[in-house]
C-alpha cells in the first residue's frame, strides 16, 4: 500500500465522512502531517485514529476531495475502474448506442466517485475538464484509458482546464488535444442537429443537462410562439422549431451565443422567416420588447457560485421570472430554470412563487425539472443536484 500524506480531523468532525460526504473543510482539519502540495493524494483520519478516505488535497475551503473510502493504492488499474464503472452505467441508461443522440455527460465529479472531474463525450470526441489540480495530474491516464474503453468510436480527446483550475495556474496550464484525428463538431440530439465549439465554446462547448428538459418542451410547441432567453447555443430554439413552433425569437447578450444560434439554425434547415435572433440583455429586453409569447425559456447562467452571493441571485432570479410573466399569453407557458449549486430547490420554488405573486397572474405548476441521469447525483452530495426547473402555466 502506498504512503499517502496524513490529515487528522478534530474531534467530532469526522461525523460528514462517516456519512460518506466527500468533502473535508479546512475549518474540520486538526493537524496535516508533511507538507503536501496541490493535487497530492491524502489520506484522513479521525481524531481517534480511524481511517476515513483517500483523497485530493487542495488549498482553498474545500481542503481535500474524497475520491475513495477505502485503502487504496492509486494505481493506474484503480482509475481505470472508476472510468470503467462510469461508462458502463452510461450503457445501461442506452446512452453507448443511443438512437436519439451521440453525446452525453461519461463522467459527472462526485456523481462518479470522481469529485474535481467532468468528462463530456461529443460523437467521438471527449472533453476533459478538471476542477482539481490532482485530477488534472492524471489527465494523461485519463486521455489513456479512454481510449482503451472506447476503441474506434473515440478520434479526439481535448483537454479543456485553463478556465476551470485556480487563477494560480494561469500561464501554466494549457487547453490542448491530447489525441487528434477526425474532428466531427457536430451531434445529434432528439432529431436535431447541433455544432458543438468544445474549444472555445462556454463549458465544454453544449449544455448536455438540458437533454430531457429539450424533449419535454417539444410537445408544447406546435404552431406556438417562443421566446428563448440566454439561448447561448439556440437548442431550445431548434427544438421547438423542429416541433412545429410557429416563430421563435432567440436572446442572449453575447454576439458568439447568436453566432452559434444561426449556425444551428442554417444547420437543421429552418428558414429565417420562423426564427430572429437578438443580442440583448435578457431583462432590457423583456422591458423593451413589444410582443407577447406562448412559451418562454428562461435558462440563466449561475446568479450564484457562492453562498455570500446568494441573496442577490434570488434577487436576480425573482426580477426575471416576474418579467417573464408579465409577457406570456393566457394560458401560455414558462419554462424557468436554475443551475445556481447554493440555491436549493425549495428555495428556487420559493422565489418563482414569489415573482408570481408580483405579477398578479393566476399561475399554476405543470411539471418540475432536473438534470438527466448522465449527471447523476451521488446520495451523500446533494449538492450535486444543482440543476432545478419549473414548468408554470400562466392565466
Amino acid at each position: 500500500m502506498a504512503t499517502f500524506h496524513r490529515i487528522t480531523l478534530k474531534h467530532g468532525k469526522e461525523e460528514a465522512l462517516l456519512r460518506y460526504h466527500p468533502w473535508v473543510f479546512s475549518g474540520a482539519i486538526h493537524r496535516i502531517e508533511g507538507e503536501p502540495s496541490e493535487g497530492d493524494i491524502v489520506e484522513v483520519y479521525s481524531s481517534h485514529n480511524e481511517f476515513l478516505g483517500t483523497g485530493h488535497y487542495n488549498q482553498g475551503s474545500i481542503n481535500v476531495r474524497i475520491f475513495s473510502f477505502e485503502q487504496t493504492k492509486c494505481d493506474r488499474a484503480f482509475w481505470k475502474k472508476k472510468l470503467e464503472n462510469a461508462l458502463n452505467y452510461r450503457k445501461l441508461l442506452g446512452l453507448f448506442e443511443s438512437k436519439d443522440t451521440n453525446a452525453y455527460r461519461l463522467v459527472f465529479g462526485e456523481g462518479d466517485g470522481l469529485p474535481g472531474l467532468i468528462i463530456d463525450f461529443y460523437n467521438g470526441t471527449a472533453v476533459i475538464q478538471c476542477h482539481t489540480y490532482g485530477m488534472y495530474l492524471l489527465h494523461q491516464q485519463f486521455a489513456e484509458i479512454i481510449s482503451e474503453l472506447y476503441n474506434e468510436k473515440i478520434h479526439s480527446i481535448y483537454l479543456k482546464c485553463e478556465e476551470t483550475l485556480p487563477k494560480k495556474f494561469n500561464g501554466q496550464i494549457h487547453n490542448a488535444y491530447l489525441l487528434k484525428k477526425e474532428k466531427e463538431n457536430t451531434i445529434t440530439e432528439n432529431d436535431c442537429q447541433y455544432f458543438v465549439d468544445w474549444e472555445n465554446g462556454q463549458k465544454t462547448g453544449f449544455f448536455l443537462d438540458q437533454r430531457e428538459n429539450r424533449r419535454t418542451l417539444m410537445p408544447f410547441c406546435k404552431n406556438k410562439t417562443v421566446l428563448n432567453t440566454f439561448c447561448y447555443t439556440g437548442s431550445f430554439s431548434v427544438c421547438a422549431l423542429k416541433a412545429g413552433a410557429s416563430l421563435v425569437h432567440s436572446v442572449d447578450s453575447s454576439a458568439r451565443a447568436i453566432e452559434l444560434t444561426e449556425k444551428n439554425i442554417d444547420l437543421n434547415g429552418f428558414s429565417s422567416q420562423g426564427h430572429l435572433s437578438f443580442r440583448s440583455d435578457v431583462i432590457e429586453y423583456l422591458k423593451n420588447d413589444d410582443n407577447t409569447y406562448d412559451i418562454i425559456i428562461l435558462d440563466p447562467p449561475a446568479f450564484a457560485k457562492h453562498l455570500k452571493t446568494k441573496h442577490s441571485a434570488v434577487q436576480g432570479y425573482k426580477r426575471l421570472n416576474e418579467a417573464a410573466m408579465q409577457k406570456i399569453r393566457k394560458g401560455g407557458f414558462l419554462f424557468t430554470f436554475s443551475c445556481s449549486q447554493v440555491v436549493d430547490a425549495v428555495l428556487f420554488r420559493s422565489t418563482v412563487i414569489a415573482a408570481a405573486i408580483q405579477s398578479k397572474r393566476e399561475i399554476r405548476i405543470a411539471g418540475t425539472l432536473t438534470q438527466p441521469p448522465d449527471h447523476p447525483v451521488s446520495a451523500f452530495h446533494p449538492e450535486g443536484e444543482y440543476l432545478k426547473g419549473l414548468i408554470l402555466q400562466i392565466e
